[in-house]
């Protein structure tokens, strides 16, 4: 028999070989990281004739390495419809290619891949689109549109500006000053007493006369800091909220509000165009016009707006609305051909009209509404140039909605696609848009 210390001895080396092993072993098991469902198309540019058949590709990716055996559930269709087509199957090394068919008529047809790994689900997604420059809206244009909104202005243009300045010392910079301010609109149900439009003004300190840039907000209720960097480059900016109450406010305020009074504000009396309340906020947008307008150190002539989703639409709008905008920068525009999903076809943001059924705003009242306030009716009045963008890949203001309004635009426009994004903006698309509206605003073109 082995003595004690032979015995030690062997488990002494034992365990100095097999522990590093097993280590080893057991590291080697041990896998965590970001993943990655990417989905991409046949064609760079992402667009099809039709009747051209359209190809995807899916691909799972982990350390820039496909996932062995990962399996994936895929879907395509006509873009925010139900899909057509939903498989599950094991994404082969190489990628998964679905041959999705084609479509008949311009619109967009969307692949979305969904896969299940460490109790999260990754889901990536990519459109095609089908002849987009062909799209038509399906809303129609009022014969009273003009009046009804011309009635509009006249009714604004009696209630004075009065116009209230709070300067914001610790937002002021050694060039630019900075402002809280208050000007009167037009009342919230079209009859009452006046309301308060709030915003922040950010104007260069130096003496001399500058060009102006409204910036109007996306969709929701929060504070704001005002454009201090487009007042450092010789701007006057003033970038204004809609919800009548002051944008300067602890965020918990707005987030209670968010959740309370102005819950699905899009909706409140979408059964009655006098009522509605983007009538106040599109008239607002005028109002702050009028106040750049007046503003001592404006060059009288040079006036843009610019904005994204709810703002991108604002923009569109006070460009119909009001011919002193000389031009406009419109990030994935909202509320463009809301009508769409009565057509069996996607509509825009805020998608009013998507669900049928018990509960449903798919009345005669409220479609007629909406027609005096779809994007597409004050795109076919702007006459200033603008420079418009979005991703085909947007499922909050589709690209079905945005080609709607875009399409019928008469006045010069460039349209700027970053394909791959859905509704966001990534920075080298903000960089040149902001480059491109206040090179605009200085130059006058």
């Amino acid at each position: 028999m082995l003595n004690y210390q032979t015995k030690k001895l062997r488990l002494i080396l034992f365990t100095a070989v097999a522990l590093p092993l097993i280590v080893a072993f057991l590291w080697a098991q041990v896998r965590i990281g970001t993943v990655f469902v990417r989905v991409s198309l046949d064609r760079a540019d992402w667009t099809y004739k039709p009747g051209e058949p359209v190809k995807f590709k899916i691909n799972v990716i982990q350390d820039g390495q496909p996932v062995p055996n990962a399996t994936v559930t895929y879907s395509f269709g006509p873009e925010m419809l139900p899909p057509t087509t939903e498989k599950t199957v094991v994404v082969p090394s190489e990628g998964l290619v679905v041959e999705a068919g084609t479509m008949r008529e311009p619109g967009f047809l969307r692949c979305a891949a969904v896969v299940e790994m460490y109790g999260r689900k990754y889901r990536g997604l990519a459109t095609a689109g089908f002849a987009p420059e062909q799209i038509k809206p399906t809303t129609t244009d009022p014969a009273d549109f003009d009046t009804f909104w011309n009635t509009g202005k006249e009714a604004l243009a009696k209630i004075p500006v009065d116009a209230k300045l709070t300067l914001l010392p610790e937002l002021c910079t050694a060039k630019v000053n900075v402002y809280h301010v208050s000007l009167q609109n037009v009342s919230g149900d079209g009859a009452g007493a006046p309301s308060r439009l709030y915003g922040i003004l950010a104007e260069p300190k130096a003496e001399g006369k500058y060009p102006a840039i409204l910036d109007v907000p996306g969709a929701g209720i929060r504070p704001y800091r005002g454009r201090i960097e487009m007042a450092e480059r010789g701007i006057i900016s003033l970038q204004i909220g809609i919800h009548g109450l002051p944008v300067n406010l602890p965020q918990e305020v707005y987030d209670n509000l968010g959740r309370s009074a102005v819950a699905g504000y899009w909706t409140f009396n979408l059964d009655n165009k006098d009522r509605y309340y983007y009538r106040r906020v599109y008239l607002g947008c005028v109002r702050a016009n009028d106040f750049l307008m007046s503003h001592p150190k404006f060059d009288g002539t040079n006036l843009g707006v610019m904005g994204g989703s709810q703002g991108g639409a604002l923009s569109i709008v006070t460009a119909g609305l009001d011919a002193r905008v000389k031009v406009l920068a419109a990030y994935y525009p909202a509320l463009a051909d809301v009508t769409g999903y009565l057509h069996n076809r996607a509509g825009g943001w805020p998608h009013m009209f998507r669900l049928a059924g018990t509960g449903s705003h798919r009345t005669p009242e409220k479609i007629e509404t909406t027609k005096y306030y779809d994007v597409v009716n004050f795109a076919r009045r702007v006459k200033a140039p603008g420079l418009y963008t979005w991703g085909f890949n947007d499922e909050t203001c589709p690209p079905t909605s945005m080609y709607s309004a875009y399409n019928v635009i008469t006045a010069k426009k460039d349209l700027m696609l970053a394909l791959e994004t859905g509704h966001n903006q990534v920075p080298e698309q903000t960089e040149r848009v902001n480059n491109w509206i206040v090179n605009a605003v200085k130059t006058g073109q």
